[in-house]
């Protein structure tokens, strides 16, 4: 029997779906590209900015193989009609906050495991800098860049078939990186 995502437990999910890291791969870059490009062709003027965040974006940065994009929507954007968009493309909705106009989804997990290239897409409203910020602050900091890799490394030892557990012991870390350039 053939098991859709969707009626699988999230222990389940996560069995399927172990955190992974690799080293850095160029081709994360090129990944990022063909997908930016496609979401701007499909979501049109609704697209203020698109940024390609997160670890696979920091070169030498150890890294789950997901490339993460930050996608900034108008705030004249109907988000119901961006997800359904989005969705009808083939992007899977992880979470959502309609009220805020943000929106998390996937794309490359399948009932098999992962596909040949993964995406996570952050879709947020026009003005949402942490992420970059983030990304800004690590590629300008090899120290805190290293620091980060080897909270990774840590992190994917006890954490590895727990994405939420991962996540969250990552946020002091990030979030101290955030402020510091705040202050920059």
């Amino acid at each position: 029997m053939n098991r859709s995502l969707s009626d699988m437990t999230v222990e389940e999910l996560w069995q399927l779906f172990p955190i992974q890291l690799s080293e850095h791969d160029p081709q994360w870059s090129a990944w990022y590209e063909d997908e930016s490009s496609s979401l701007v062709r499909i979501l049109g003027g609704n697209v203020a900015r698109i940024d390609h965040i997160g670890s696979t974006y920091v070169s030498g940065l150890v890294a789950k193989p997901i490339v993460d994009i930050l996608l900034q929507v108008r705030p004249t954007a109907d988000i119901a009609d961006v997800r359904g968009v989005l969705e009808g493309d083939g992007w899977l909705l992880m979470a959502e906050c309609p009220e805020r106009g943000e929106l998390d989804l996937n794309k490359g997990y399948t009932p098999e495991g992962f596909a040949a290239k993964v995406f996570h897409l952050h879709v947020r409203r026009e003005g949402d800098w942490d992420e970059l910020r983030f990304r800004d602050y690590l590629v300008g900091h090899s120290d805190a860049a290293a620091q980060y890799g080897e909270l990774k490394r840590r992190l994917l030892v006890k954490y590895e078939h727990n994405r939420d557990a991962y996540t969250q012991a990552k946020t002091g870390f990030i979030r101290s990186c955030v402020d510091k350039a705040r202050k920059t």
